[in-house]
């Protein structure tokens, strides 16, 4: 069976060694490289043989490296796993946060918004799998950081819309309740096509999930009214 690989670059960038000798790192930075390493071997095994039973026998001999190794980086499997989830929720959060331009047009605010978050999934689908679909399992800690990194999400998109409203009338009140229930909506969507599908095209879900984020917000009997080609014009616009 063919083995789960991530792609290096987008959530982790692991070495394939570490250098030895007069020019090996420091031991703070040798650290952190196996750190690295450990956190995408996590990924890796998770993706193929899910969250229930690893061990750490499973990660060292997936990445080559002994258990010595391990536990200078990690108090135990759960310590790893909690590593990986926050920085998979801190470049998602990076990405987010550079998409989400509060002076741009509502439409183009929310497609930028989805297409950043579909985009950096689609960028390592097999970290997507790990973490946003088998971290379900990984327990209380876990639901609570992904509870906190979807509700600043939607705070940021509750406080555009509200600017929204001041500005034009036919903008109407929308609890940050409803925010939050499209984004669960949006990541929903997504696991559904990376546990599904073994090669998934997450950016198809750009134009249906965008059109239903308008009709939520502005009102069905305007769906007629949006049209993605027009994005590039809106967004260049800034209105």
């Amino acid at each position: 069976m063919k083995r789960s690989q991530i792609k290096p670059g987008v959530f982790f960038s692991p070495r394939e060694e570490l250098p030895r000798g007069r020019h090996a790192l420091s031991r703070e930075n040798a650290l952190g490289a196996q750190r690295e390493r450990l956190m995408a071997a996590f990924c890796e095994v998770v993706a193929d043989q899910g969250l229930n039973g690893l061990t750490v026998k499973d990660i060292v001999s997936h990445v080559g490296v002994s258990r010595t190794a391990f536990y200078d980086c990690f108090d135990d499997v759960e310590g790893c796993a909690d590593a990986a989830y926050e920085r998979f929720i801190a470049v998602l959060l990076d990405r987010l946060v550079v998409a989400l331009d509060p002076t741009k047009h509502w439409i183009v605010f929310v497609e930028s918004g989805v297409r950043a978050y579909l985009e950096t999934l689609q960028a390592d689908p097999v970290v997507a799998r790990a973490l946003q679909i088998e971290m379900d399992a990984a327990g209380k800690a876990a639901r609570v950081r992904r509870r906190e990194a979807l509700g600043l999400i939607a705070a940021a998109i509750n406080a555009r819309h509200e600017t929204l409203m001041a500005e034009d009338p036919s903008f109407a009140p929308v609890p940050v309740e409803a925010h939050l229930a499209l984004i669960y909506g949006v990541r929903q969507l997504a696991c559904d096509a990376l546990d599904t599908e073994d090669d998934p095209d997450l950016m198809r879900l750009v134009e249906p999930t965008v059109q239903w984020i308008w009709a939520t917000v502005h009102g069905a009997s305007s769906i007629s009214e949006l049209n993605l080609s027009t994005l590039d014009t809106l967004g260049s616009s800034g209105a």
